[in-house]
């Protein structure tokens, strides 16, 4: 079977050891869930999310699932619009979510959302030179669910500050929650969103955008030596 795959699938087994993906794992999985099933259809999708994740708990290994799916939605006149979801962070340690949190921030994530995690990363403080947080309008839905028992999750902190919305007490690292990938699922697709949650602020600038990126890139770097990755700088896209 490796070789057959290798086969036909070589570029994956040609860069896995030097370039990076620009997701988690289980958000490729809900693309595939959401392109089958409708992405109208979402108590259907959050149920064979479920059933997909159960499925791999029970499995002998420790599997790379996410706890939290979310659901985003521009609510203008039409009351049927247009769903968009995202999953938390799938990876296994505090490290290895670091590294993805950084690879989707300089590669994948629209970039009014990538700008606002990188205005709390790598450090979880606000940087003072660059300040890329989000206002959602309110007629934007945002709204997360525990995949395995259906349950509302209510914002984290760390969301209330990204985005602008109502959080607990709860705080998750910033870029790990399924937030982030669902509105910047949203971001990309409806433009008047997009536009409407922009801020203009003074130290918004590209220039300091740029020096915000730089620094995620250097605290990526970092962790990829002590792994003893050695990255070409390149992030891996399957065709």
């Amino acid at each position: 079977m490796l070789e057959g795959l290798k086969s036909t699938y070589p570029r994956p087994f040609d860069h896995y050891s030097s370039q990076l993906p620009k997701r988690s794992p289980f958000s490729c999985v809900l693309d595939m869930i959401v392109l089958l099933t409708g992405q109208e259809k979402e108590e259907k999708i959050k149920e064979t999310v479920r059933e997909i994740t159960e499925q791999l708990r029970r499995g002998k290994t420790r599997p790379l699932i996410s706890s939290t799916i979310c659901v985003s939605q521009f609510q203008n006149s039409d009351l049927n619009s247009h769903r968009y979801y995202g999953v938390s962070m799938s990876t296994a340690g505090c490290e290895p979510g670091r590294i993805m949190v950084a690879a989707s921030c300089l590669s994948f994530w629209d970039k009014y959302v990538a700008g606002a995690v990188m205005t709390y990363y790598p450090n979880n403080a606000k940087k003072q030179y660059f300040d890329g947080t989000i206002k959602l309008p309110e007629n934007v839905r945002c709204k997360a669910f525990n995949i395995l028992i259906g349950k509302k999750r209510p914002a984290c902190s760390s969301c209330g500050n990204l985005f602008g919305l109502s959080p607990t007490n709860g705080t998750w690292a910033y870029g790990n929650c399924a937030e982030v990938e669902s509105l910047s699922n949203l971001f990309k697709n409806v433009e008047e969103v997009r536009e409407q949650a922009r801020l203009t602020l003074v130290n918004s600038t590209e220039e300091n955008r740029k020096k915000a990126e730089e620094s995620v890139k250097k605290e990526l770097e970092r962790l990829l030596r002590l792994h003893n990755f050695t990255w070409d700088g390149e992030f891996f896209t399957p065709q």
